[in-house]
Order: C-alpha cells, then structure tokens, then sequence
C-alpha cells in the first residue's frame, strides 16, 4: 500500500497523537459513513465490547493477530505474555503498532502468509475483521491457507457482523442491489478516505451464522464456539477438525 493510499493508517496515526479525527467509509452504491471511532482503537480492556473481552481470553500459544490496527489486542495478550505477530496491510498502522510496543509486528496480508512466517496456535480476527475475507470463496481459500499454518488444535477467534440485523433502509436496498448483481447479501464493495488519502476499493463481508457454516465446510474448521453479544455482532471460536485416524 503506497502512503498515499493509507487513509485508515493515518487517520489512526493522528488519533494516536490526541486528534479528533473522523475517517470516512465510502460504499460503491455512493453511501457514506462516519468512523468516529477511532478513539476506541486505543482503548483498555476494561472499555472492549464483551465479545472481545470474552474473545481474548479464549487465545492461547503463539497468536496470529490479523488486521491489528492500532495493536490493542496484540498489545494486551503480549503483556499476558504470550507470543504475538500483529500484520495489517497499513505501514502506518504497522509503525505505529511498533511504537506502542508490539514486538513482532510485520506489513502482511492474509494472502501473504508463508511457511516462513511461522506456525500458530491462536488466529484472531476481531473488530469484524472477518470481513477482511471479502467474499464467499476468498474466505473458503483463506481459511485453508490458515488452517495450514496452524497447529492441529488451533482456533480462529473472530468477531462477524451479521448483516441481517438491520432496518436500515440504505442496507435493505444495498442487499437488494448484491442479490441482483449475483453477491452475498453482506459483500460490500467499499473503500476508507481521510484528508488526501483514499484506499483502493476492496471487498468486505459480512455473515449470518448460517453462510459461515456453509464457507467452512471443506476448509478444515469447524464452530467450536459461538455467541451473541447485544449488537448485530457475533463472536465465534473456530477449531481444526480432528482428522480421522
């Protein structure tokens, strides 16, 4: 990602340094969104969402934290003292991850991983970063891809929006406009501006829990563990499936 291109890495670059900034979420169809949030990116256990509370307590071995962002659960679990690798696809996060103290943290996408980067115990995917998957088989390919560079009784802790809990007229009609186009109802084609910055237009995807079961069969995962918190969001602990003797 050229620096021109970082909008979400700056945009949390200058939160880091006590700015109030706002980030904007341009969908294809033309629709916009505030990201006022950027806030929370820096924020304590004590002020997470439940579902991610929950999620981090679940992590175990050498931990895999994919879109880390700003580094707060790479961040938490190193100081649990556990082995963390923080990737996301933004120097600017990836730098500032650092100078928060992360201490392997690496400019990595999901499609990037190799042999070389190691093998892990825990893959988490929080922050609805399960949407980094973009699509129906993106998400079934790269979920192979992990699974072959985790240990046998691995998990995936990932936190996924469903996008069927909502009235939001401008969703309803986004929905409607995916299926004509032959697209999961939850595929958005989006991209985030800051200031000068835009990121190039990229998939992202949202879930009911009834299409993750259908993206998982044949990639060698499985639902170990799922719930709900009070939002549309729900969490979910994926593990290896046990290969017959």
């Amino acid at each position: 990602m050229r620096q021109q291109q970082d909008a979400f890495g700056n945009a949390l670059f200058d939160a880091y340094r006590h700015r109030d900034v706002c980030a904007v979420i341009e969908r294809d169809d033309g629709y916009l969104d505030s990201d006022r949030s950027l806030k929370t990116y820096f924020a304590g256990y004590a002020k997470w969402a439940c579902v991610e509370q929950r999620a981090v307590q679940c992590a175990k071995g050498r931990v895999l934290d994919i879109g880390a962002g700003a580094g707060r659960h790479s961040l938490y679990l190193q100081d649990k003292g556990l082995r963390v690798t923080a990737i996301d696809v933004s120097p600017t996060a990836v730098k500032l991850c650092r100078l928060r103290g992360i201490k392997d943290a690496r400019v990595k996408a999901i499609a990037q991983l190799n042999p070389k980067d190691g093998t892990f115990d825990t893959i988490l995917m929080l922050g609805n970063n399960f949407g980094l998957f973009g699509s129906f088989t993106g998400a079934k390919r790269l979920l192979k891809k992990l699974a072959g560079c985790t240990t046998a009784d691995a998990q995936l802790l990932a936190e996924i929006l469903d996008p069927y809990k909502t009235t939001d007229p401008n969703h309803l009609a986004y929905h409607k406009r995916n299926h004509r186009r032959g697209r999961m109802i939850g595929q958005l084609r989006i991209r985030v501006r800051y200031k000068q910055y835009a990121t190039p237009w990229f998939d992202y995807l949202f879930v009911s829990e009834a299409e993750l079961r259908r993206i998982l069969a044949g990639t060698g995962w499985e639902i170990g563990d799922l719930f709900r918190g009070d939002s549309p969001n729900y969490f979910v602990r994926l593990v290896k499936i046990k290969k017959q003797q």
